[in-house]
């Protein structure tokens, strides 16, 4: 019979879990940072704080018949440029802005975010930075930070590098909800500005930044090259909602991967089609710069960036105007950018002019 016993030869003390690479002490050292910045973004539904096992939510008596609406989404391969450029203050808006753009197309108002931030070794410092951006985010969404996990995970990651991942819940009217059902020929489409590339083709503009060899603290139309390349995706929250609560929206669509291109047709009935006029809006320099250093084609621009457009609302002819008036007042740049046309059979779902 084999008989089991410890060879103490091979440890010299006992083993802990900071020996092991996850330090618990910083952790709760995070979590004491992120309070102050979660409780600039509480809402009166909010139940309980950070730090339970499950965060709690009520949702307002304002609402007749509420239907949840969920959006979840990561940053991309922006995250990579944010670890070469130690710019870590700003992608937790990027984070934010990618779910609560989402779930508001539906015509939902956010209510709450939660962050996974998962990490080799916890750099308290960094982590806080980014949870600072996530709470910015919410702040301009209007919805509260209400929970998430940070992941300590030696080996998964290399050193100085995390992941994210975000998750936003909001809440809409049921005959309220914003569909697309209802647009129809000659309705007329408008375009939000971006405010830049956002969160989508990160994996070009880094092809693209390797193959120019620029650097990227050089001088661009007054800033710097690594400011407008990440810049914080646009969070539409706050003038959409009240827009939609003015006049009727039809439509609205986050433009995000796949570009105006493809991102349009998702809210379309089958038989319409979206002309869009290429003149109608300034396309940002730092996109004539992507498509000049890597000869990107116009099609392929159009597909992999949002090219200056960051949302698309679609309206009745007669509600137009004053829908431009109204985001403009609200500090939006906006364009009347297109409209809805009937769709030949053998004919694309957008249309650029």
């Amino acid at each position: 019979m084999t008989s089991f016993k410890s060879d103490h030869s091979h440890t010299t003390k006992p083993l802990s879990y900071r020996d092991a690479g996850v330090d618990i002490d910083a952790g709760d050292r995070l979590v004491d940072n992120i309070k102050p910045l979660a409780k600039r973004t509480l809402r009166p539904e909010v139940l309980t704080g950070i730090g339970g096992f499950g965060a709690l939510f009520e949702i307002s008596k304002k609402y007749q018949n509420p239907v949840l609406v969920s959006g979840t989404d990561g940053v991309g391969t922006k995250l990579k440029l944010a670890f070469q450029l130690k710019r870590h203050n700003t992608i937790g808006i990027d984070l934010v802005a990618m779910s609560v753009n989402d779930i508001l197309v539906q015509g939902a108002e956010p209510l709450f975010f939660l962050d996974y931030f998962a990490c080799g070794k916890l750099h308290v410092e960094t982590a806080t930075q980014v949870v600072g951006g996530i709470a910015q985010g919410c702040e301009q969404a209007g919805c509260a930070l209400i929970g998430g996990e940070t992941a300590e995970m030696p080996g998964m990651y290399p050193q100085d590098e995390y992941d994210l991942a975000g998750f936003a819940v909001g809440v809409v009217e049921k005959d309220r909800i914003i569909s697309g059902a209802t647009i129809q020929a000659d309705d007329i489409v408008l375009g939000l500005a971006s405010s830049g590339a956002h969160s989508n083709g990160y994996s070009l503009i880094r092809k693209i930044i390797e193959h120019s060899r620029i650097d990227l603290s050089a001088d661009f139309h007054g800033q710097s090259l690594a400011d407008v390349i990440m810049a914080p995706t646009r969070i539409y929250v706050k003038p959409l909602l009240a827009l939609i609560n003015q006049l009727p929206v039809k439509g609205l669509a986050h433009i995000t991967g796949g570009g105006l291109v493809e991102n349009v047709p998702r809210i379309l009935p089958d038989q319409l089609a979206t002309v869009l006029y290429r003149d109608a809006w300034e396309m940002p320099p730092l996109f004539h710069w992507l498509q000049q250093q890597g000869n990107v084609a116009d099609h392929e621009m159009a597909r992999v960036f949002n090219c200056g457009i960051g949302m698309v609302a679609v309206v009745a002819p007669e509600h137009a105007e004053n829908a431009l008036h109204s985001l403009r007042a609200a500090g939006e740049t906006v364009w009347r950018i297109g409209e809805i046309k009937p769709r030949a059979a053998d004919q694309a779902a957008t249309v650029l002019v």
